[in-house]
């Protein structure tokens, strides 16, 4: 899982694709934490996101970062303990303007039973699962 936090460090803003009925909704990200041994996002629940993630658990994040690419699939599970919301805003203190642990509204989900393919033109991908 370290791996896979140190690309997605590396990328900077990864994608996030979930589901909206039929429809896939791709967006740029930027959050990602590992706290209590597993590696977390962020959102608002007031958001689409957060909705289509409550709606279909499963998700896809993609990102790109010297000429290799990572593709992660997992199911996104919502950790409400104000611990864990809090610890992501720490990690992020920019999202402290528009979001607090207690607020109602802060989301931090970790990725269960995710898979990670890290993939080049140079080689054979790495599967990592955590």
């Amino acid at each position: 899982m370290q791996e896979v936090y140190e690309f997605l460090k590396k990328a900077g803003t990864y994608y996030l694709a979930t589901v909206e009925g039929d429809q896939p909704r791709v967006r740029p990200f930027g959050t990602y934490h590992i706290y209590d041994g597993k590696l977390y996002i962020q959102t608002g629940k007031v958001k689409p996101t957060s909705k289509q993630i409550a709606a279909n658990p499963k998700i896809e994040i993609c990102a790109f970062a010297d000429g290799a690419w990572i593709r992660i699939a997992a199911t996104a599970v919502d950790d409400p303990r104000v611990e864990a919301i809090q610890s992501m805003l720490d990690a992020y203190p920019s999202l402290q303007a528009n979001y607090k642990a207690d607020d109602g509204n802060t989301q931090v989900l970790y990725l269960k039973d995710a898979e990670a393919t890290i993939s080049s033109f140079a080689g054979a991908p790495k599967v990592i699962k955590f």
